[in-house]
């Protein structure tokens, strides 16, 4: 038997979180400790192995093949450790939250909701959000999991289609009162709010009215800011049907005929096959297509891809 001292569990985490995020700040913000605290744990590692764990490239510290390995294993063995002190302390322990990058609007205006549903539902699992704006998901690995617009085309990750949603004609009450008996047909008389990701005339084309593309007035960028210039009442917005569904069941939002069109994005929810936390994470995901509804068969399926 090899008589060498195992090093010490802080090092293997700083590893494993290091390896994983690609960046020793990050790994330190995760771990609550210091960035000098991460680099030390590495370098006595190093010099305990006789190998490279990093290399540096740029602002990224990039794992070596040797580290990527050991950084797996420890992966797997750390939330094994993880769930046993669980199990021996009757859930006494706590496991560590779930990451989850999600994108902003779509926490923001479903998700953040019924994060108090999925407490009471499930109270074993807790999670740690972080938003995400940009179309391209991030390096997944940043996460232990993720709703992102993109699936993950990367090896061993797996990408579930959330939902098969629509696009909607909405506004609010208020906004019907200073434009009484608005219809689908007298919508080019009204105030309508541009989305930079959506087009007006696909809306028109799809009720058969003959109308240009409004030309002026703020154009959105973001989903969750057009629903919110929508409810304050500053013109039509076209908007996912699941985004605006409790506000139009509130009254706080009037659907505006029953012309409905395709989602220009779908969200994807992504993980890596074999994840230590994967029970954690399969419950959530059930949980959500609860909540969500199911997807047909034809969609369902890991992949889809993006529609205009």
């Amino acid at each position: 038997m090899d008589a060498r001292p195992l090093p010490s569990l802080a090092s293997l985490r700083s590893l494993e979180a290091a390896a994983r995020l690609r960046s020793y700040t990050l790994a330190a913000r995760e771990l609550h400790v210091t960035h000098s605290a991460v680099s030390h744990q590495i370098r006595g590692l190093e010099e305990q192995l006789g190998v490279d764990l990093f290399t540096r490239s740029g602002a990224r510290m990039e794992p070596t093949a040797a580290c990527e390995r050991l950084a797996e294993r420890l992966r797997r063995s750390l939330g094994d450790i993880a769930e046993a002190l669980g199990e021996a302390g009757g859930g006494g322990v706590a496991s560590a939250p779930l990451e989850l990058s999600a994108m902003a609007d779509f926490a923001n205006v479903w998700l953040i909701p019924r994060l108090g549903e999925l407490a009471r539902a499930h109270p074993e699992i807790e999670l740690s959000l972080r938003l995400h704006t940009g179309m391209a998901p991030p390096d997944p690995r940043s996460a232990d999991l993720g709703i992102w617009h993109r699936r993950i085309e990367a090896h061993g990750y797996r990408s579930v289609r959330l939902l098969d949603d629509r696009v909607i004609a909405v506004c609010s009450p208020g906004l019907t009162s200073r434009h009484p008996g608005l219809t689908v047909a007298t919508l080019p008389q009204a105030p309508l709010l541009r989305f930079a990701l959506r087009s007006w005339r696909e809306f028109f084309t799809a009720a058969g009215i003959d109308a240009d593309e409004p030309g002026h007035g703020v154009i959105y960028s973001d989903a969750e800011a057009l629903l919110r210039a929508a409810l304050a009442g500053q013109g039509v917005a076209m908007v996912r049907r699941q985004m605006a569904d409790t506000y139009l069941r509130d009254g706080d939002l009037i659907r505006i005929g029953d012309v409905e069109i395709g989602a220009h994005l779908d969200y994807f929810l992504s993980w890596r096959e074999g994840h230590p936390r994967e029970s954690a994470i399969g419950t959530f995901h059930h949980w959500l297509r609860r909540k969500l509804g199911p997807v047909p068969d034809s969609l369902s399926a890991d992949g889809g891809g993006q529609r205009r």
